[in-house]
C-alpha cells in the first residue's frame, strides 16, 4: 500500500520527488547545492539574477536578487527561497522568468506578473516596477463584449512577455521588435495578438533577451497548397525572383522586409528615410499626435525604396552594375524579357543598408508548391531554357554572376560596386553562411544530410511538361516519389492524443547574433519560419539570452545564435543557421538555455539520465561579467559531461538562466521512477533506430529498380513502416513530456489507447509478410547488393545480426521484422511498472492488462511471421505455372496434402489430387489444372465412420459437393479442424490481434459471403453476394449477371423466393426492364410491378414468370403513339376473362370478356362521342347480336359483323319513336342501307310505345361475373381453394402471417415507410380478434364493424387489398369515357354485387354472423325502456340501427365513400334534365321573401315563425325578411350533399324534421302532433330554401342503395316526403 501511495506522485515528503539542485559552471570541483523545500518542486524558471519555483499544491517561491522590492528583502540566497504570499489564494500551474521580471499562470488560465516594468513587460501601465504578483488581463478586443483569453503557457524575455492561449494563438506585450506586433509605439502595455501567427496552431513559445521563438504545427497539406502571395504585403516587392541563366534558372526567395523600423538602444522606434511604415501601423508626428497611415501612403512611400536608400544620386546601391546586367540580358533574344528580368533583379536586391554589417542574406526556400507556382508562371516567358533542378537554388552561381570577382579572386575590394563594408573576407564568410542556409533547407519530401543537400537533382513536381527530355534523362534519380516517408498529417486515430512531429520553428526579433536562424543578422519584425527545421520533427524550443535551441524527436539538438562561449555546443561557423550540437550518439530529451550556456539532459547507459554543459565557465566569487570581456574566461569547445549528475538521482528536467543551472530530480521509489525512465529511454532509442533504418535503408531501397508488383508491395511496406516510425516518434515525445511534467503512468497513451499501437503493428507485420510471401526480399537482394556492397556491415549492424555470411535477403527479412521485438519490450516494461503496485490495486490490473495485450500481439505476430515464411518456402517448391495464378500477397498456407494424407473418393487409379488449404481458399490441384474454392463459401462435415469404416470429410461448395478420404482418424481430425478454423477466420476477417483466443469449434452454417458461379447454367458467371445456408444462397442477397441483369432480394434454397427487385437490360433499347415484387422458387410469383423497357407498366399478379391473375397494364404515355390501359384478368401472359380496356387514342372504353388477348363474349363499349354498344364480340370485333345507342337516343338492336358495322336483321328506333325493321348493312355514322319497313307509331297507342323502350344491361356481363379473379385472389390469400371452401382458423393465421411479413418488409426498406398510425393499426390487426366465435350480440356486432373499418383501411390486410383493388377497377371503369349515363344501372348493380361478395368473405371470417336480413337478438333491457319506446312520443324516431344484419349497413360505410365520385357523376348525368327543371324553379321561387313564400306554399298561419334569432338576438319577422325562417332546418338539410351513404343521408333528413318540429313547438303548445298535410308545405319551404343543386341525383342514389329493411319504417316515410317535394317543385306553377 505504501508503494501505491508513493508512486502516485501525491506524497508531500520533499525528500523523494521533485528535489531541486542548483549550480554554476562545469568544472570538476562544482557540487550542486540542494534547495530544501517542504514540498516537491514541479517547475523552475531562472532570470538573470533571480529564480521562481513552483511546488506541488500550486505555491510559488522566489530566490535571488529582487531590485523591484525596495521595502522587503531585496536579495535571498538560492538555498532559502521565500513564498510569494500574494499568490497564496491561487492554484498556480506554471511559472516563467524573464531577465528581471517573473510571471505565474493559474489553473483557470489567468496571468500574474511582477518585477521590472520599465518596458511594459509586466503588462501593467503607469508602473515602472511591480513589487508583488499582480493579475494581468489578456482580453480579446475583437469580441463584444471583450472576453478573457485563457492562457496555457507563459514566456518572458528581457523587455517583453509572450502568452500562448487555449486557442493556440500568441499574445505579446512589452517593447521591441521581438513582440511581432504591427506597431511602432512602444511599450505595448496591453497584451495584443500576434496577427502573423493567426490561423496556425502554436504549440510552444520561448523568449530570449531580445528575440522570440514559437513551435508551430505544420498546416495540413490542403491548406499549405493555397497559392502564396507573390508580393510582400508591407513593401510591395516581389517575394520570389527568377533569373534565366544559360541552361538553368535561378529562383530566389530572399526578400527581406524589416518593415522600415530602425532599432534604437532606448527601445524606441524610428522610421528611416524612404521606408514604408508598417501596414495599419501608427506613426508619431513631431507634435506628438498619432497619425494613422493609410494604404495610399504605404504605396507611395513604397516606391521610394525601389530607388535605393541613398536617394537619386547615391551610388552605394546594393545591386551589381546596372549596365553589366543589361548588357548580359541583351544577349537574350527577347529584349522585353530582359527589361522585365532586370526589374525583378533590382527589386530583389533593393535591400536596406542602414545596419553597418549588412549583406543580402538568403532566406531558406519556400514550400515546393510556391516555387512551382513561381516557376510555372515564368516558364512561358523563359521558354525552353528552364531546367527544373534544385541546383537552380545554388546561390554560388548567382553570386558569381552578379559579383564577378567574389567567388574567384579574394581580396579585390573593387569587385563590388560601392564596396562591401567589412571587406571581401567578411563577404565570403557571409556568403558561405548563406550557402549553409541553403544547404540545410532542402524542400523535397525526403530530407538528406546537409552534405548531400545540393549534390542531388530533383525535378520540380509541377514542371515536368515544360522540361526537355534530354534534361530529364540527365537526372539520376526517379522523378516522382510515390511514398512520402513522413506520413502526412500523422496517424489519423492518434489525433490530439500524441504530440505533433510535423512542426515548424518561427522566430522574430533582433538578429544581430544570428539568433533568429534565417542565415543573416537582420532583425525580423514579424514571425518568420526557419525553413530548414521544418522537416526535423522539432518537439521543444528554448531561448538563451542571445542563442536558440531546438530539440527534435530523434533526440538531436539544433543550436544557432551567439556562440561567444561555445554555448551552441559546436565551434562551427557561421552560427546564423541551425546546426547540430556535437553530442554524437547521445540522446538528449530536455534542454535549458542561459545567458551564455546551454544545459542538456540526455539518456545514460543505465536509464539514469546524464547532464551535459556547454558554454562559459563561471568562476567562484565573480558574480557577473560584461559580455564583451570574456577573454579571461574558459569555455567549452563542445558539450561536456557533468560528473556529479549520477549523484542527483533521476533528473526529470533542467532549467537555465543568467549564469545558473537547475536540475529537478526524483529518488527511485520502489523502482517506479526508474521504470518510467527506462520506458522513455527504450522508446527514444527505438525511434532513433527506426529513423536510422528509414534514412539509410528505406530511401535507397525505394530507388532500386524492381518489378511493378514488387514495387507496389515495397511502397506499401514503406508506407506502413513510416506510420509505425511516426507513431513511435510521437510516443517517445509524449513519454519525454510525461517525465518532464507529471511522471505518472495513468496518462500513458499506450495504456489508454492501446488499439492505435496494436493496429499499426498489425498493419506493418501484414505488409512485411506480404512482401516476404511474394519473394520481395529475394527480388531486393541483387539490386541492394550493388548498393550496399559485398559486405553490408551497415545492414548487419542495424539488423542486430551477429551471424557470419548470412544471405542479404535473410538480413533484410531480419531487419524488417525487428520492430516486432519491441512489443515484448512494451510488455516487459509495463509488467515492471506493475510490480511497483499492490497486486489487488486497480493500477496493477490496468498495467497487467496493457502488458498482456502487447504480449499477446507479439505472439500473434510471431505466428504470422512463421506462416509467411512457411508460405514463402512452399511457393519455392510449388510447380511454376500454377504459382503465378495462385500466389497472392495476403494468401498464407495452412496445410497441404502432398504426403497423400488426403485423397478424393472414387478418383481414378492414376489421377493426382493435391489439396492445398490457404487462409482464404482450398485449392484442388490436378496434373495441370487446379480449382479454387473460396473458404467463405465452403462447408465441411465429417462423415460418421460407423457404417463405412472410412475417414471421410464431406465438402460442400455452392456448385460441387465431394468427399475426401483421410488416411487416419487423426489426419481427418487435423484437416477438419484446420478447414473449420480457416473458414472461421476468413469470415470474421480474423488475423487480428489475439485471434487464437476463444475460437469456435466450427463456423456457422449460415453466413454472409460473395461468390461467382462458374458451372450452374442459370447463374453461370454471375456473382452472388449475401446470406448462405449450407452451400445455397438463403436469405437476403444480390446476384449480378455479366449481361447486366441484377436481382436483389430474398433467396430460399438457392432460388429467388420472397420479395425481390430484378433489373434486366433490354437488347434492342438502351433501357432496362425492371420487376419489383414477389418470387417463388426462382420465378416471379405473386404481386409485383413490371416496368418494361418499352415504357409499358404492369402492376398485378404473376405466376411462373408470366402475368397471371388480376393486373393492370399501362401502354404508352398520354402523348405517345398508342396510349391505352387494360385492367382485368390475365391467364398465362394473355388477357383472358373479364377486363376493362381504355383505348385513349380512339376515345373508346371496352368492358367485357376477353380470350387470348382478344375481345370474346359479351361486352359493352362506350365512346367519348356518347355512343353506347352492348352485345356480342368475336375475334376482337363486334360480331353477333347487340344494341347500339347514340347520344340522341337513336337505337339499333340487331346483328353486327364488324366494329360499329351493321349487318343483318334489326330494328332502328328514332328518338321520336318512329322505327325501321328489316335488314341493315353499313357502318354507323356513314350511311346505312336498309331493306325493311318503316313504322310510325300511333300517338294514342301508348302500349306499343312502351314496348319499344330498350332495356339496357341484358347483353352486358352480369355484375356477379365481373372481377371474379379479384375475389378469388382474396380467397386464396385466406387459404381457400374456392370461395367459401376452407378453414376459418387457417384464414386467420394467414392474415396474421401476411401482416407480419409485410411489416418486416416495410421495416427493411425505408422507402416504403408507413406512418405511425398505420403502424399502430398494423399491430392491432395482427392479433386475431375474439369476435369470430360464439353468438353475435350487439356489442360483438359493433366490434366486428370496427375491425372491418380498420382492415379495409390497411392495404396490407387481405380485405384492405381487396378494397383497394375494387376501388381501382371501379374508378377505371366509370371515370373518363366511362362516365356515360347509360352505365348508371350497371354501376349500381356492380356495387350491390361487391357488397354481396364481400359479405360472403366477412361471414366466412365471422361464421356466427347472421346471414343477410337475419336479426341480432337485442340485449335484455329493463321494462322502462320498452315502455318508452312503445309510447307515442312527439319526437320522430328512427328504428335502432343494427337489429337486422345487412351487407349494405355493414359495408357501404366503408365502400361507398371511396366509390362516391364516379357513381354520383353518373347519377348527375342521368338526372341532368330533371335537375335543370327543378333548379330553375328553385331559383325563381327563392326570389320571394319568407312570408310571401310561406303564403304561396300554403303553410298554415299558426306555423309561421313570429320572431327569428339573428346573431343571437330575437328579431320580428316582417314582410321583407328573407332566409330567416326555419334557418336551422335549412342548414341541416344542406348537409345532405356532404354525406355518402344512404343511411347518413336519411339521418340528415330526420334531423331536418326534428329542427322544423323544434321551431314550430316553440310557438305552439307541447302536446302538438303533426299531420302530413300540415307538415308537407313547411318541409317544401325548407327544401326550397336549402337550394340543393343535384337533389334529383341525391334522391335517386338513396332510393337505389337504401337498406331494404328501412324502406317501410320512419326513415322510409321521411324519404318519401323529400321525394314528393322534389316532384312538386319540378311541376310547381308560379302565378
Amino acid at each position: 500500500m505504501e508503494s501505491q501511495r508513493k508512486s502516485s506522485g501525491e506524497e508531500d515528503s520533499s525528500g523523494e520527488r521533485g528535489s531541486l539542485h542548483t549550480w554554476k559552471g562545469y568544472s570538476y570541483s562544482v557540487t550542486p547545492e540542494r534547495v530544501l523545500l517542504s514540498r516537491p518542486v514541479l517547475q523552475a524558471a531562472l532570470g538573470t539574477r533571480h529564480g521562481v519555483l513552483l511546488v506541488e499544491g500550486g505555491q510559488v517561491y522566489s530566490f535571488g536578487e529582487f531590485p523591484w522590492r525596495q521595502s522587503q528583502v531585496s536579495e535571498v540566497g538560492p538555498l532559502k527561497p521565500v513564498l510569494e504570499s500574494a499568490l497564496s489564494g491561487q492554484r498556480v500551474v506554471a511559472v516563467a522568468a524573464g531577465s528581471f521580471h517573473s510571471g505565474a499562470l493559474t489553473e483557470d488560465g489567468g496571468v500574474h506578473m511582477w518585477g521590472e516594468n520599465s518596458f511594459g513587460q509586466c503588462g501593467l501601465s503607469s508602473l515602472t516596477v511591480v513589487p508583488n504578483p499582480t493579475p494581468v488581463a489578456v482580453m480579446d478586443p475583437d469580441t463584444s463584449p471583450p472576453h478573457t483569453i485563457r492562457v496555457l503557457e507563459l514566456a518572458c524575455g528581457e523587455q517583453h512577455s509572450l502568452a500562448l492561449s487555449a486557442q493556440h494563438e500568441v499574445w505579446a506585450w512589452g517593447s521591441g521588435c521581438q513582440l511581432g506586433l504591427v506597431t511602432t509605439i512602444f511599450p505595448v502595455w496591453k497584451p495584443q495578438k500576434v496577427e502573423h501567427l493567426v490561423g496556425r496552431h502554436v504549440l510552444q513559445v520561448a523568449c530570449g533577451a531580445f528575440h522570440s521563438l514559437a513551435l508551430v504545427r505544420c498546416l495540413p497539406p490542403q491548406e499549405s497548397r493555397r497559392p502564396l502571395p507573390d508580393k510582400c504585403g508591407q513593401c510591395n516587392q516581389l517575394l520570389y525572383t527568377m533569373t534565366d541563366k544559360e541552361d538553368h534558372v535561378i529562383i530566389s526567395d530572399s526578400h527581406y522586409c524589416p518593415l522600415g523600423v530602425e532599432l534604437l538602444a532606448e527601445g524606441e522606434a524610428r522610421l528611416g528615410p524612404g521606408r514604408s511604415p508598417p501596414l495599419g501601423g501608427r506613426t508619431v508626428a513631431q507634435n506628438g499626435e498619432v497619425l494613422t497611415t493609410t494604404d495610399a501612403d504605404i504605396s507611395a512611400s513604397g516606391t521610394d525604396s525601389d530607388r535605393g536608400v541613398g536617394g537619386a544620386g547615391s551610388r552605394n546601391s546594393p545591386y551589381p552594375d546596372d549596365q553589366a546586367v543589361k548588357e548580359y540580358l541583351k544577349k537574350q533574344s527577347d529584349t522585353s524579357l530582359a527589361e522585365e528580368t532586370h526589374e525583378k533583379v533590382k527589386q530583389f536586391y533593393s535591400l536596406d543598408l542602414l545596419t553597418s554589417d549588412l549583406i543580402p542574406g538568403v532566406m531558406p526556400v519556400t514550400t515546393s508548391s510556391a516555387l512551382n507556382n513561381l516557376v510555372s508562371s515564368c516558364a512561358s516567358a523563359v521558354g525552353e531554357r528552364v531546367v527544373s533542378t534544385y541546383e537552380a537554388l545554388s546561390l554560388k552561381k548567382m553570386i558569381n554572376y552578379y559579383y564577378p570577382g567574389i567567388g574567384g579572386v579574394a581580396g579585390v575590394p573593387g569587385g563590388v560596386p560601392g564596396g562591401f563594408p567589412g571587406g571581401p573576407a567578411e563577404v565570403r564568410v557571409r556568403l558561405e553562411e548563406s550557402m549553409q542556409g541553403k544547404k540545410s533547407c532542402s524542400t523535397g519530401d525526403i530530407r538528406e544530410e546537409e552534405a548531400e543537400g545540393l549534390s542531388r537533382r530533383l525535378s520540380l513536381p509541377g514542371l515536368l511538361s515544360q522540361v526537355s527530355p534530354r534534361l530529364l534523362r540527365r537526372a539520376s534519380r526517379p522523378r516522382v516519389r510515390a511514398v512520402p516517408l513522413t506520413p502526412v498529417g500523422g496517424l489519423p486515430e492518434a489525433g490530439e492524443l500524441l504530440p505533433s512531429l510535423q512542426t515548424e520553428v518561427w522566430s522574430w526579433g533582433r538578429g544581430e547574433e544570428g539568433q533568429l536562424g534565417h542565415g543573416d543578422n537582420l532583425p525580423r519584425l514579424q514571425p518568420l519560419c526557419i525553413k530548414c527545421l521544418s522537416s526535423k520533427e522539432v518537439v521543444l524550443v528554448a531561448a538563451g539570452a542571445h542563442h536558440s535551441l531546438a530539440l527534435t524527436a530523434q533526440s538531436q539538438v539544433f543550436s544557432w545564435g551567439s556562440n561567444s562561449s561555445g554555448q551552441l555546443g559546436h565551434m562551427a561557423s557561421p552560427t546564423t543557421i541551425p546546426r547540430l550540437a556535437k553530442v554524437s550518439g547521445i540522446r538528449v530529451w530536455d534542454v535549458g538555455a542561459g545567458a551564455q550556456h546551454t544545459l542538456l539532459l540526455a539518456d545514460g547507459d543505465c536509464y539514469q539520465p546524464i547532464l551535459y554543459y556547454s558554454g562559459q565557465q563561471v568562476r567562484e566569487g565573480v558574480q557577473d561579467t560584461p559580455q564583451d570581456q570574456t577573454e579571461g574566461y574558459s569555455y567549452t569547445q563542445q558539450p561536456v559531461l557533468l560528473p556529479f549528475c549520477m549523484n542527483l538521482g533521476y533528473v526529470s528536467g533542467v532549467f537555465a538562466g543568467g549564469q545558473s543551472c537547475v536540475a529537478l530530480a526524483d529518488r527511485n521509489i520502489m523502482g517506479f521512477i526508474a521504470s518510467l525512465h527506462e520506458l522513455a529511454t527504450a522508446e527514444r532509442k527505438f525511434y532513433c533506430k527506426l529513423s536510422s533504418v528509414k534514412n539509410h535503408i528505406l530511401r535507397p531501397l525505394l530507388d532500386l529498380a524492381l518489378g511493378p508488383a514488387s514495387t507496389v508491395l515495397l511502397r506499401s511496406l514503406v508506407r506502413c513502416y513510416s506510420r509505425l516510425c511516426h507513431l513511435t516518434g510521437q510516443h517517445s515525445a509524449s513519454l519525454s513530456t510525461n517525465l518532464r511534467r507529471r511522471r505518472e503512468f495513468k496518462s500513458l497513451v499506450m495504456l489508454e489507447h492501446a488499439s492505435i499501437f496494436l493496429d499499426t503493428y498489425n498493419e506493418y507485420c501484414c505488409s512485411v509478410g506480404n512482401f516476404l510471401v511474394m519473394g520481395g526480399f529475394q527480388a531486393l537482394a541483387k539490386p541492394s547488393l550493388e548498393f550496399f556492397g559485398k559486405c553490408p556491415e551497415l545492414l548487419q549492424r542495424l539488423a542486430e545480426s551477429s551471424e557470419e555470411n548470412i544471405p542479404l535477403s535473410d538480413l533484410l527479412v531480419t531487419l524488417f521484422y525487428l520492430p516486432m521485438r519491441h512489443l515484448h519490450e512494451y510488455g516487459r516494461l509495463l509488467f515492471k511498472l506493475g510490480t511497483c503496485f499492490e497486486v489487488s490495486s486497480v493500477d496493477y490490473q490496468k498495467l497487467q492488462d496493457g502488458c498482456s495485450k502487447f504480449e499477446a500481439l507479439a505472439l500473434h505476430l510471431k505466428r504470422r511471421r512463421k506462416e509467411a515464411e512457411y508460405t514463402y518456402h512452399f511457393w519455392k517448391s510449388f510447380p511454376g505455372k500454377m504459382t503465378d495464378s495462385l500466389r497472392k500477397p495476403r494468401r498464407r498456407l495452412i496445410c497441404e496434402s502432398s504426403n497423400k494424407a488426403l485423397t478424393l473418393q472414387n478418383s481414378g487409379r492414376f489421377s493426382v489430387n493435391w489439396f492445398i488449404l490457404f487462409n482464404d481458399a482450398l485449392v484442388h490441384a490436378q496434373f495441370s489444372t487446379h480449382h479454387v474454392f473460396p473458404l467463405a463459401t465452403l462447408w465441411v462435415e465429417p462423415i460418421p465412420e460407423e457404417n463405412t469404416g472410412l475417414h471421410g470429410l464431406k465438402l460442400i461448395s455452392p456448385e460441387e459437393t465431394f468427399t475426401l478420404l483421410a488416411c487416419s482418424s487423426m489426419e481427418k481430425a487435423k484437416w477438419l479442424r484446420s478447414i473449420n478454423q480457416a473458414v472461421d477466420q476468413a469470415m470474421t476477417g480474423a488475423g487480428q490481434s489475439g485471434s487464437g483466443a476463444g475460437q469456435r469449434a466450427e463456423p456457422p452454417i449460415s453466413r454472409t459471403a460473395s461468390y461467382t458461379f462458374y458451372k450452374d447454367s442459370r447463374l453461370k458467371e454471375a456473382t452472388y453476394e449475401g446470406r448462405w445456408l449450407a452451400g445455397k444462397p438463403n436469405g437476403r442477397g444480390m446476384v449480378k449477371w455479366l449481361d447486366g441483369r441484377i436481382y436483389t432480394g430474398t433467396f430460399k434454397n438457392g432460388l429467388e423466393d420472397g420479395f425481390g427487385d430484378y433489373v434486366m437490360p433490354s437488347k434492342t433499347l438502351n433501357l432496362n426492364d425492371h420487376y419489383q415484387g414477389h418470387w417463388k422458387e426462382g420465378k416471379m410469383h405473386g404481386i409485383g410491378t413490371y416496368k418494361y423497357a418499352t415504357g409499358e407498366l404492369y402492376e398485378g399478379s404473376f405466376q411462373d414468370n408470366m402475368r397471371h391473375g388480376h393486373g393492370m397494364l399501362r401502354s404508352g404515355t398520354l402523348n405517345s403513339s398508342s396510349p391505352s390501359v387494360f385492367i382485368g384478368q390475365w391467364v398465362h401472359d394473355k388477357k383472358t376473362g373479364y377486363g376493362v380496356f381504355d383505348d385513349i387514342t380512339r376515345g373508346e372504353k371496352y368492358m367485357g370478356m376477353w380470350q387470348d388477348d382478344q375481345r370474346q363474349g359479351t361486352g359493352v363499349i362506350v365512346t367519348q362521342f356518347g355512343l353506347y354498344y352492348e352485345g356480342a364480340f368475336n375475334n376482337n370485333k363486334m360480331q353477333g347480336t347487340g344494341v347500339l345507342l347514340s347520344e340522341d337516343n337513336t337505337t339499333y338492336e340487331g346483328e353486327f359483323s364488324e366494329d360499329w358495322t351493321l349487318n343483318g336483321k334489326g330494328v332502328l328506333t328514332m328518338p321520336n319513336g318512329d322505327y325501321f325493321e328489316g335488314s341493315f348493312t353499313g357502318e354507323w355514322g356513314s350511311g346505312l342501307k336498309v331493306t325493311g319497313s318503316f313504322f310510325k307509331p300511333n300517338l294514342y297507342d301508348s302500349d306499343g310505345d312502351k314496348g319499344r323502350a330498350v332495356k339496357l344491361g341484358r347483353l352486358a356481363v352480369p355484375p356477379e361475373e365481373k372481377w371474379r379473379v379479384v375475389f378469388e385472389e382474396c380467397w386464396m390469400r385466406l387459404g381457400c381453394e374456392a370461395p367459401g371452401q376452407g378453414e376459418n382458423q387457417r384464414a386467420w393465421e394467414n392474415i396474421a402471417v401476411a401482416l407480419t411479413t409485410s411489416r418486416r418488409q416495410h421495416r427493411d426498406s425505408p422507402e416504403m415507410n408507413l406512418s405511425r398510425t398505420q403502424n399502430r393499426m398494423l399491430e392491432s390487426l395482427e392479433f386475431i380478434p375474439q369476435q369470430h366465435v360464439g353468438p353475435v350480440t350487439m356489442e360483438k356486432y359493433d366490434s366486428i364493424r370496427r375491425y372491418l373499418i380498420k382492415a379495409c383501411d390497411m392495404p396490407l390486410h387481405p380485405l384492405g387489398r381487396l378494397m383497394e383493388t375494387l376501388v381501382a377497377v371501379y374508378r377505371m371503369t366509370y371515370v373518363g369515357v366511362g362516365a356515360n349515363r347509360r352505365l348508371l344501372l350497371q354501376a349500381v348493380n356492380e356495387i350491390m354485387s361487391y357488397l354481396a361478395r364481400i359479405f360472403q368473405l366477412v361471414r366466412f371470417l365471422f361464421p356466427d354472423l347472421p346471414e343477410e336480413g337475419g336479426a341480432i337478438p337485442e340485449p335484455s333491457s329493463d321494462p322502462q325502456d320498452k315502455k318508452d319506446s312503445n309510447c307515442a312520443d312527439t319526437q320522430l324516431e328512427s328504428p335502432k340501427p343494427g337489429r337486422v344484419v345487412s351487407s349494405s349497413a355493414l359495408l357501404l360505410p366503408v365502400l361507398l365513400p371511396r366509390l362516391y365520385p364516379p357513381l354520383f357523376t353518373l347519377y348527375a348525368l342521368e338526372k341532368e334534365k330533371e335537375d335543370d327543371v327543378y333548379w330553375e324553379c328553385v331559383l325563381r321561387l327563392n326570389k320571394q321573401p319568407d312570408v310571401a313564400l310561406l303564403a304561396f306554399l300554403g303553410v298554415q298561419h299558426k306555423f309561421w315563425p313570429v320572431s327569428v334569432p339573428v346573431l343571437g338576438e330575437k328579431t320580428e319577422v316582417v314582410s321583407s325578411t328573407k332566409d330567416a325562417c326555419f334557418a336551422s332546418a335549412t342548414e341541416t338539410l344542406q348537409q345532405i350533399s356532404t354525406t355518402f351513404t344512404p343511411s347518413d343521408k336519411l339521418q340528415v333528413i330526420q334531423l331536418t324534421f326534428e329542427e322544423i318540429t323544434k321551431e314550430v313547438m316553440s310557438s305552439l303548445e307541447d302536446n302538438f302532433l303533426w299531420s302530413m298535410d300540415d307538415l308537407f308545405p313547411v318541409f317544401l319551404y325548407v327544401v326550397l330554401r336549402a337550394r340543393i343543386r343535384n337533389l334529383g341525383s341525391e334522391v335517386s342514389l338513396i332510393e337505389d342503395l337504401m337498406d331494404p329493411c328501412v324502406q317501410h319504417g320512419e326513415h322510409g316515410i321521411m324519404f318519401t316526403t323529400l321525394k314528393a317535394c322534389y316532384y312538386q317543385i319540378q311541376h310547381e306553377k308560379t302565378t
